[in-house]
């Protein structure tokens, strides 16, 4: 199932909570992106709903087989195009991250994968 912007960055967040602390729940995802919890919860529903995550009883965020593939890759993604960047334009840190995050989203399959080979030869 093809999922909007917002939720792959939802994704990328939660496996990046997850990486940092172990457990994740729908505070910190909101906490971390600076949402209301309203606006996470429903985002919540709708990753559940499409089968990338499940809430445990306890209220943690647990990415599912399917939401962890796709997590993995936004973040392969947006590593990846910051360090290319960095490496081949000289953009600061900070600037590489912001514009890889959107980036990440937009990128053809084909320009991703040149921009991953130049990255892995050239590092």
């Amino acid at each position: 199932m093809k999922i909007q912007e917002s939720g792959e960055n939802y994704l990328e967040t939660i496996l990046i909570l997850q990486n940092e602390n172990g457990c994740v729940r729908s505070i910190d995802v909101a906490n971390q992106l600076d949402f209301t919890k309203a606006s996470v919860s429903r985002a919540m529903s709708i990753l559940k709903e499409a089968g990338y995550i499940t809430m445990e009883q306890n209220g943690n965020l647990v990415l599912t087989e399917a939401g962890n593939k796709k997590a993995n890759a936004v973040f392969e993604r947006h590593t990846l195009i910051a360090q290319f960047l960095e490496m081949t334009l000289g953009v600061s840190s900070d600037i590489a991250l912001q514009d890889s995050c959107r980036i990440e989203h937009i990128i053809s399959e084909e320009s991703f994968e040149r921009i991953k080979q130049y990255t892995q030869k050239n590092k």
